[in-house]
């Protein structure tokens, strides 16, 4: 039985995603094509590999079976993948970053704009995503995130130390008390599906009963909100040659966030995605810029 690495991913991403919808999304195919390709394949080894439901599709046991090889699968796709790029000669085309939504839109986004000035033949996608995009199966290039890695396949390539920050609009600023408590502040903070990403978290450990005034499942409506005075945003403030905060409506607060006050920003990449050239430099001007933050 020859199974072919496209039907391999299908399977995965039906696997991972735990839905037919979702993972039609992360392949960027229809659902239909989805359903088709999953049924030839179930043909094709002869058992059922999904129970659907209502609540999504989870794995028969044939199907838990072939997980753990799919996985690996991916793994090695991604490196000869890697292979293969790594004969470029030059430092040109696309190259995939993934971070934050937060970083995607204050740092990336602007750095893009660096990168097309300085070298027209490179070419940045930014995946902006409250999930971890694989680096060794080839999800991404290049990762800024909150995490260091223990994956002996990637390297740290650098980590900044950032504070947080809480942010509020000038209008909500002048109704707060001079030196406002965490308990004082209205909250605006990430809604389901994310409410486990920080920092609702840790604003919960730190204040009793915390109950954010609004929330969102999307950066860019709880950045309005807190624009418009709705209520503070906690953020990892970099300032950077990029930074957009000085054109926005929000001013930091002092304020204690204990333990919370600092957190890391590492760039992570595969190790053998150095080896191809417009990786290895988009990395090099990441490194660049986030030590010129480091010194600011």
């Amino acid at each position: 039985m020859d199974i072919p690495w496209d039907d391999a991913r299908l399977f995965l991403a039906i696997a991972e995603t735990g839905s037919f919808s979702a993972a039609a999304k992360r392949l960027r195919i229809g659902q239909p094509t989805v359903s088709r390709r999953l049924a030839a394949l179930e043909y094709e080894v002869g058992a059922k590999l999904f129970r659907r439901s209502v609540d999504g599709a989870a794995l028969t046991s044939a199907g838990e079976r072939l997980l753990q090889p799919a996985r690996k699968m991916a793994e090695w796709a991604g490196e000869l993948q890697r292979a293969a790029e790594s004969a470029d000669s030059s430092p040109q085309g696309l190259v995939r970053v993934t971070a934050s939504p937060f970083v995607s839109f204050d740092f990336l986004a602007p750095f893009a704009g660096h990168v097309a000035r300085k070298h027209p033949g490179l070419r940045l996608e930014v995946q902006s995503s409250v999930n971890y995009a694989d680096l060794g199966r080839g999800e991404a290039d290049l990762a800024l995130r909150t995490r260091s890695t223990r994956n002996a396949d990637l390297t740290r390539l650098y980590t900044l130390e950032v504070e947080t920050a809480v942010l509020v609009s000038k209008s909500l600023k002048a109704t707060l008390p001079k030196r406002p408590t965490l308990q004082e502040l209205p909250w605006v903070a990430w809604a389901p599906p994310f409410e486990a990403m920080s920092p609702n978290p840790q604003l919960e450990s730190l204040i009793p009963n915390f109950a954010p005034v609004f929330t969102a499942d999307n950066f860019l409506v709880l950045l309005a909100a807190a624009e418009a005075g709705v209520g503070a945003i906690a953020l990892g403030h970099v300032t950077h040659r990029f930074s957009q905060q000085r054109e926005r409506n929000l001013v930091p607060l002092d304020i204690d966030l204990g333990p919370y006050k600092k957190s890391q920003l590492h760039l992570i990449c595969a190790k053998s995605a150095l080896e191809i050239p417009r990786v290895r430099k988009v990395s090099e001007l990441l490194v660049e810029e986030l030590e010129r933050a480091k010194s600011r």
